[in-house]
């Protein structure tokens, strides 16, 4: 146990500090915003506002994963699942403080829009029980998938393994964790069929796919840039 915090320690004195910070924020941005859900004009696609940070959370641990290994992104996607949760407790006591929220002061109306915002923020047990078992999941699933088809390919170096290895995992991941939160939330406490389930974690996971396609050049360029760090720092200690 003492060994693995020092190899915590490390790994967070190791990984640079915006990355961190982009998982954390991403996590916890995706859980606030899956409160919302997005009017696609389309009865059978049901996606919410969490996606507009989705794609952030997944790319980060592509990055960690490609230049640290799956132990380590899972180790930090762990964390930035505690610290969501620690999120969702202040927000929850924030929820409990008595006062008005300035969006509140509607009149005739200020109590129920205030009771609205308490409970958006406030969050409900089942929802950030059920987000936090399907992101656990599909975090480790994520890592270890692109870290294993990183292994498969002769040539690791480059883009086009980048993208494979980011491409594939991200949508297998991406699609278990929309699944595992259907059927654990959107089935037992809102009534949806194994159908809706489905339809709602692919379409997610091929629009969030989408988005790490976009995106996945900036985290190429950023995990060489880690990987070019790394490497100059190893020289610097040889030499030394």
């Amino acid at each position: 146990m003492k060994k693995a915090m020092s190899e915590f320690r490390h790994l967070l004195q190791t990984v640079p500090p915006l990355i961190v910070s982009l998982l954390i924020l991403s996590v916890v941005g995706m859980n606030l915003l899956a409160n919302k859900s997005i009017n696609t004009g389309v009865d059978w696609l049901a996606l919410d506002g969490g996606i507009l940070f989705s794609w952030m959370t997944f790319l980060s641990m592509d990055i960690l994963t490609h230049c640290y290994g799956p132990r380590a992104s899972s180790a930090l996607s762990l964390t930035a699942l505690g610290m969501n949760l620690m999120m969702a407790l202040i927000f929850f006591i924030a929820s409990r403080i008595p006062g008005l929220w300035g969006e509140s002061f509607v009149e005739g109306s200020e109590a129920i829009i205030n009771r609205a915002l308490d409970n958006t923020f406030g969050g409900t047990w089942f929802i950030i029980l059920g987000s936090s078992i399907a992101f656990a999941a599909s975090a480790l699933l994520n890592n270890f998938l692109n870290y294993g088809i990183g292994k498969l390919l002769r040539k690791s170096g480059g883009f086009g393994s980048f993208a494979l290895r980011a491409y594939v995992s991200t949508f297998l991941a991406q699609f278990a964790d929309n699944l595992i939160f259907a059927l654990l939330v959107s089935k037992l406490f809102f009534g949806w069929t194994l159908l809706q389930c489905f339809t709602c974690a692919l379409t997610g996971a091929v629009l969030e796919l989408l988005c790490e396609v976009v995106f996945s050049p900036l985290g190429y360029r950023l995990s060489r840039s880690i990987l070019k760090e790394r490497e100059n720092a190893s020289v610097i200690q040889g030499d030394g």
